[in-house]
């Protein structure tokens, strides 16, 4: 049986200490490394080119995120397995980006986090069901479509002339319209982008690039 040679990336002395007690228990793991701080840590895969890195986030100086950059920027074929008791929407995000092939949170069991690093060790991906809930709500977030996207162009131009400060009248003459004609625009304006007024649409219309 071929040994999976594990380097624990922890700025947490107990944490590390523990986590190479429960693989010493293991026949198939060796702890060929511990590593305090993400710096370390990069000197330790140069020397030792471990099979997974088990990686916290939090860290004094580089981050978990900034580690695991770097590490897969010099060597494209490690694996590195998040390990953390952080599970929000951006940093679960920012791991995969970053080229993490696992994200656990550090409640995880016994059995699941050594599962995990043996599929890490075979290319296999690991999620805590946490992290698989952000990433899942993430894809749906991005598949909906945004309020203004349901706008006519006649209601995107009068949008426009709203967030560069226009009044009604002024839009009315902009584009040959009556004024009362306007004020049923912008009321559907309002009511398609979920505002209340105009001051709301024009911050809506210069945060997404319709003004």
């Amino acid at each position: 049986m071929s040994l999976i040679r594990v380097l624990i990336v922890d700025d947490h002395e107990i944490v590390r200490e523990g986590l190479q007690i429960l693989l010493a228990e293991e026949p198939d793991f060796e702890v060929i490394g511990v590593a305090g701080n993400g710096a370390k840590a990069l000197t330790l895969i140069e020397q030792f080119s471990p099979d997974v890195i088990l990686m916290d986030l939090v860290m004094p100086g580089m981050d978990g995120i900034e580690t695991t950059q770097l590490i897969l920027k010099t060597n494209p074929a490690a694996r590195v397995l998040i390990l953390t008791t952080f599970a929000d929407d951006q940093r679960v995000r920012d791991a995969i980006r970053a080229g993490a092939i696992g994200y656990l949170l550090k409640d995880v069991l016994k059995a699941d986090l050594l599962r995990a690093l043996r599929d890490a060790a075979a290319g296999r991906a690991s999620l805590h069901p946490e992290a698989q809930q952000h990433l899942m709500r993430q894809v749906v977030e991005s598949e909906m479509p945004l309020p203004h996207a349901s706008l006519t162009k006649r209601e995107a131009d009068i949008l426009r002339l709203i967030a560069n400060g226009h009044s009604n009248k002024e839009i009315a003459l902009a584009l040959h319209l009556t004024e009362g004609t306007i004020k049923g625009y912008v009321s559907a304006i309002f009511d398609k982008l979920g505002v209340a007024d105009r001051t709301q649409a024009a911050l809506y219309a210069v945060k997404h690039g319709q003004a």
